[in-house]
């Protein structure tokens, strides 16, 4: 009976170790992708100027609201209300600059168009 108790303890143990490694690894990771946030020029640009949420809003009217909606609410696109709530800075900048998500285009403004843009959007 010892030796099954000492088999289980090892198992336990063994599994236990797994987590911690799967946890740190997880840790490691976002630690990780916030260093290269952080080093990207056109993000730290970006985040470093003070965006005017009225012009802003024009580069939305002129570039987004099609399929946004004037208002924001979603059309082809999904609405864009408390988008701020949900995503980071970081993951709107990226978002609008990558065009990974189709049907969204590609769309890279000047860094003070994306301070305004990003200012805009999080007073929705």
């Amino acid at each position: 009976m010892d030796n099954q108790i000492s088999k289980t303890e090892i198992l336990i143990q063994r599994i236990a170790l797994l987590a911690l490694t799967i946890l740190l690894a997880i840790l490691l990771g976002m630690i990780a992708v916030r260093t290269l946030r952080a080093s990207d020029p056109y993000v730290s640009n970006v985040l470093s100027l003070k965006g005017d949420p009225v012009l802003g809003h024009a580069i939305f009217q002129i570039n987004c609201a099609g399929c946004h909606g004037l208002e924001a609410d979603g059309r082809v696109g999904p609405s864009l209300q408390a988008l701020s709530k949900h995503k980071s800075r970081y993951g709107i900048i990226h978002q609008v600059i990558s065009g990974e998500t189709p049907p969204m285009p590609k769309f890279q403004p000047s860094a003070q168009e994306m301070a305004d843009l990003l200012s805009y959007l999080e007073t929705l």
